[in-house]
């Protein structure tokens, strides 16, 4: 290929989840339809949470902030993929592609992090119940929060920055209905070695890490349990667990189906449509999770309701 092909593109095209015509209208509906349940079950989630006095605890305000990033997280793609079906349109702009890929690094690793410290709030509750409140201050729940964005941040920073040296032949591609970094890297025309390698490092970070504290946690959620003699009790202390328990299973179920699935299968209309089930599928059911398994949320919005109706 000709060195004048290699040239700073000014767009990409993304393939998105399907060429035939006839299904674009289908597609709009049905992802306009997800985004809207997303916000609004989000929403009502987060307002619950701040207007009724009993959720104000650690396990909650992981929940709010948790809720606010899959707002945050199904914003980056689904708007842009929806405009391109409206205007007939597969191209998003160079800089707009690294915008989103930034964003979603970000908010896909803090949803990761932010169950993570939700599984740790479920051990320090079950495994150490007279010094929850101690151990569980405001303070260090302020301060886990924190520094998850600051890792992510950087993280998140770098990736960007490493695939912004990148070069790109005019007219590229995207197998994929959003910019992301694997796919990105995968249709560079330079070399990817050094994007690779911290690729990996950034999977450890915000993938294995996070997934082995929780599986940890749960560990000594399990240990203690089985000490316990009451059965109603082992009951009433795991039954706060399966609403996270649910929501890890979603996420972590999607995300290790696709990229640890053998690489002779990936197809870009599977990997689509195993990333919307993590992208979307999973910050749309979250609400519906923790609200239809948690009584104090249930009565939340029930109270919501009664006070300003906005839950029908």
């Amino acid at each position: 290929m000709e060195a004048g092909n290699h040239t700073r593109v000014s767009e990409f095209f993304l393939r998105g989840l399907s060429d035939d015509p006839e299904l674009q209208p289908l597609l709009f509906g049905l992802f306009l339809f997800m985004y809207l349940v997303t916000v609004l079950g989000n929403l009502l989630i987060i307002l619950a949470i701040l207007s009724d006095s009993n959720l104000h605890t650690p396990m909650y305000f992981f929940l709010s902030n948790l809720s606010s990033v899959d707002i945050c997280f199904i914003s980056t793609t689904v708007p842009k993929m929806l405009v391109n079906i409206q205007a007939q349109s597969k191209d998003i702009s160079y800089p707009g592609c690294l915008t989103q890929l930034y964003f979603f690094m970000i908010f896909a690793g803090m949803d990761g992090f932010l169950l993570t410290v939700m599984a740790y709030d479920r051990f320090v509750a079950i495994c150490h119940p007279l010094h929850y409140t101690i151990i569980m201050n405001p303070r260090l729940c302020g301060l886990l929060v924190l520094v998850c964005w600051l890792i992510i941040f950087w993280v998140s920073l770098i990736n960007v920055l490493l695939v912004r040296r990148l070069t790109f032949c005019t007219g590229t591609e995207i197998p994929h209905f959003f910019c992301e970094v694997v796919q990105i890297l995968q249709v560079a025309c330079s070399d990817t070695r050094i994007n690779n390698i911290f690729l990996y490092v950034s999977t450890a970070i915000l993938g294995v890490f996070p997934l082995t504290g929780i599986f940890f946690s749960y560990s000594l959620i399990v240990s203690s349990l089985m000490r316990m003699s009451s059965a109603a009790g082992k009951y009433k202390a795991f039954s706060t667990c399966g609403s996270h328990l649910s929501v890890v299973s979603l996420y972590y179920g999607a995300s290790l189906g696709l990229y640890l699935s053998p690489a002779g299968i990936h197809s870009s209309q599977r990997i689509s449509i195993a990333s919307v089930m993590y992208t979307v599928v999973t910050p749309m059911l979250n609400p519906f999770i923790y609200s239809l398994r948690n009584k104090d949320v249930k009565g939340a919005l029930r109270r919501l309701h009664s006070r300003g109706g906005l839950c029908p």
